[in-house]
C-alpha cells in the first residue's frame, strides 16, 4: 500500500499497489511547469481522501479537455491527473483511463531512488 497528500494534508490518498519500477517525466507545457513525477495505475487501485478542513481539490482541464488535472485548492499541490490511456501507436480507446499521481507526495519517498522516462508530449501532444 501507498500513502501520499499534498503539502497542506487537505488532500490525502491510498494507493493498492507498489511504486512502478520508473517513474514518468513529461516535457508538455503544464507539465514541465508542475515539475512532477508520474507514477501510473489502474483507477480502481486509488483512493483519494480528504482529512483537511478544506475537504476538496480543485480541477484543471486544457487543450483538449480530456484530462482531469486534480490539485489542492489550498497549497497548491499537483496530486493526480485523470486521463485516457494514451497510447501513441493505436488510436485513443474512449473508456480505458488511468491516474497519474504525483509520487513526489508519497509518503517517504526519495525521488532520486527511482529511474525516470522522459516523455517527450512537447512534440506529441
Amino acid at each position: 500500500m501507498i500513502t501520499g497528500r499534498c503539502h497542506c494534508g487537505d488532500i490525502a490518498f491510498e494507493i493498492d499497489g507498489d511504486i512502478p519500477a520508473e517513474l514518468t517525466r513529461c516535457t508538455c507545457s503544464l507539465c514541465s511547469k508542475r515539475g512532477h513525477l508520474y507514477a501510473y495505475f489502474e483507477p480502481r487501485r486509488f483512493t483519494r481522501t480528504f482529512p483537511g478542513d478544506r475537504g476538496t481539490e480543485a480541477v484543471y482541464r486544457w487543450n483538449y479537455k480530456l484530462v482531469a488535472n486534480a490539485f489542492c485548492p489550498r497549497c497548491g499541490c499537483d496530486v493526480y491527473a485523470d486521463s485516457p490511456v494514451f497510447m501513441p501507436e493505436e488510436d485513443f480507446k474512449a473508456g480505458k483511463r488511468r491516474i497519474a499521481v504525483n509520487a513526489r507526495l508519497f509518503d517517504d519517498f526519495e525521488a532520486a531512488d527511482h529511474p525516470v522516462t522522459v516523455i517527450d508530449g512537447k512534440h506529441l501532444w
